[in-house]
């Protein structure tokens, strides 16, 4: 009799659920992220894979109002890892100034779908905090924190006119968290395989 009464119970209890679920308002679905946001960026650098012929400029004292620039000519080499999620490049160049030597280690994240370019010298030896972005129609903009002297700045990178044969990357330094940029070094690459 207990066990009856029990399935009663229960019965009613599944109905009223039931007729409740039925009787409320359909809630529209979330809308689906744009296309863009869920892009998958991992092959973004194919394009530099490769060996180039570098030619950079430098400005020498950056954020001083100093408008003296170096040039530097020389060849950089891009080597992917990890199927193109990864990819080292090595940047040798030489002018007046001296010669700069430097490696560049691009580590794609999927989960947050972006890029990070950690920057090494072999003048100091260390591996820089990475810069992080990715690419969109055609263009590149990373973004990092850094300090120049003993004042923190905004650092941005933006690789752009990308070609098979060509493409450049621009860096520049912000003291105002952004709202005035000023450009410290452009390369220009040309490929030579």
């Amino acid at each position: 009799m207990i066990r009856l009464a029990w399935h009663l119970f229960l019965s009613a209890a599944l109905c009223g659920i039931a007729q409740a679920a039925l009787a409320a308002p359909v809630q529209p679905r979330p809308p689906a992220a744009p296309a863009s946001a869920l892009r998958d960026g991992s092959h973004d650098f194919d394009f530099e894979f490769g060996s180039w012929k570098a030619h950079i400029a430098r400005r020498l004292k950056p954020l001083t109002g100093s408008t003296e620039w170096v040039e530097y000519d020389g060849s950089s080499v891009v080597r992917p890892w990890w199927d193109g999620r990864a990819n080292v490049g090595e940047l040798r160049v030489a002018g007046p100034a001296g010669k700069i030597e430097g490696m560049s280690v691009r580590l794609y994240d999927p989960q947050a779908r972006q890029w990070r370019i950690h920057w090494a010298s072999s003048s100091d030896g260390q591996l820089g905090e990475p810069m992080i972005g990715g690419f969109e129609g055609g263009r590149g903009e990373f973004y990092n924190q850094e300090m120049l002297g003993d004042r923190s700045i905004l650092v941005r990178f933006i690789f752009s006119g990308i070609t098979p044969k060509t493409f450049r990357i621009e860096q520049a330094f912000s003291a105002d968290g952004g709202q005035n940029w000023e450009t410290n070094w452009i390369a220009d690459f040309i490929k030579v395989e």
